[in-house]
């Protein structure tokens, strides 16, 4: 039966053998993976076949249906034959239709290669899984001086290209690959939704990125998926749903020291220290501090992936301000500023909001009040809506008597 049946045949007849719901199904898998999180929809995509389980799911898959990594091989095997099977079927139909109509008595070796090839240009060939792969190389480097709106333009083609190539049937190393590269550029459109301060919008696209994460099988690019996510309810009013999705993000990582562990540590402590866990904060920060003495390599670039000394300063002193250590949060910006070469506007907007609260923390509401209003009235039109506004509104419900009117009418 299983050297015969396809995969979805296979899985679907076990489950309701077993008298399993797809959701109960689901619940048995991740069973099978200790408990880690599993995306439930892959059981209605392994079942119908709209997607055959990569290498990294088939021990899991073993455990989980009581069969042999072998048996789950050679069912994919025959779905995969089966799916070839087929193809060449559509394609003789469509040679034999087209014969028939025009009365043709060409030779058909002759229309078959044209066929074949025909075929292959309508499919993503190495060069459009190569060239996808530069643009999210491209992609990744942040700003550099740019607006969000801008860079989403710019990335439009890239992500229509994308989802043309993902709806293609691939070879399932290459399928891997072009998953993991679908994780990356979804997140990065998510990063970009977060800074414009479009909170649903980037909930949707880090959900698109994780599952194109979890299955590519890179763990790596999971946690910075995770981590980022992390940032969207942190910084929009949701601390505590930040810290949950940032444990997510460090146990996908484990103990590797790599950007996103990092970034996940210092968005924990950030996070923690929001909702007034000040000791559990400073222990993340300690965390954070050790995992970025242990990176080196693309692991410090300076981009949306790495982890540089720059921007764990900039999150320090988000976190030392949230603590209310100022001292800390001072040395933190002046740090993070001496670092940031770029043009970063936003950045930049950021440490300076952060020195603003610092200030009324202190005990100067006039001087924060003038200072962020300052920051704010000099922004470019595009930052003045999403992150740095949602920044400046939380001081502003902080202020009292005149510092809070002048703040309030920078934001109106």
């Amino acid at each position: 039966m299983v050297a015969q049946d396809g995969i979805g045949v296979l899985l679907r007849a076990i489950r309701e053998d077993a008298g399993r719901t797809r959701d109960q199904q689901a619940k048995v898998v991740q069973e099978a993976q200790g408990g880690r999180w599993f995306d439930w929809e892959n059981i209605k995509r392994w079942e119908t076949e709209k997607r055959l389980p990569v290498p990294d799911w088939h021990e899991t898959i073993a455990r989980a249906y009581g069969l042999s990594v072998a048996d789950v091989q050679r069912a994919v095997a025959a779905s995969r034959q089966q799916r070839r099977r087929e193809k060449e079927d559509v394609k003789r139909r469509r040679f034999f239709g087209v014969a028939a109509v025009v009365g043709a008595t060409a030779l058909p070796g002759i229309a078959q290669a044209r066929e074949g090839i025909d075929g292959a240009l309508a499919e993503a060939g190495p060069g459009d899984l190569a060239y996808l792969e530069s643009a999210f190389e491209r992609h990744r480097g942040g700003y550099r001086g740019r607006a969000p709106d801008d860079v989403l333009a710019e990335m439009q083609a890239d992500l229509t290209l994308l989802g043309q190539v993902l709806n293609q049937p691939h070879p399932a190393s290459a399928r891997a690959d072009l998953a993991r590269t679908a994780a990356g550029i979804a997140g990065l459109v998510a990063i970009v939704q977060h800074d414009r301060g479009d909170k649903k919008d980037a909930f949707r696209w880090f959900a698109t990125a994780e599952k194109a994460a979890r299955e590519s099988g890179d763990r790596r690019m999971t946690a910075w998926v995770l981590a980022r996510h992390a940032m969207v309810p942190l910084n929009y009013g949701a601390p505590e749903v930040a810290v949950r999705i940032a444990a997510r993000a460090r146990r996908a990582v484990g103990q590797m020291p790599t950007a996103a562990g990092a970034l996940a540590a210092a968005v924990t402590a950030r996070s923690l220290a929001a909702i007034g866990d000040h000791r559990g904060a400073r222990m993340a920060v300690t965390d954070a501090q050790a995992l970025i003495e242990r990176l080196d390599g693309h692991q410090v670039d300076d981009t949306w992936f790495g982890y540089p000394a720059q921007k764990h300063f900039v999150h320090l002193s988000q976190a030392y301000t949230l603590l209310g250590d100022t001292e800390a949060a001072y040395a933190a910006q002046d740090a993070a500023l001496d670092l940031t070469d770029s043009p970063s506007v936003m950045t930049r907007a950021l440490i300076a909001m952060d020195t603003a609260t610092c200030l009324r923390l202190d005990g100067d509401p006039s001087s924060s009040a003038e200072m962020a209003a300052g920051i704010f009235d000099r922004l470019p039109t595009p930052y003045r809506d999403g992150l740095i506004r949602s920044r400046a509104a939380a001081l502003h419900q902080t202020l009292g008597g005149r510092p809070r009117d002048l703040l309030g009418q920078a934001l109106t």
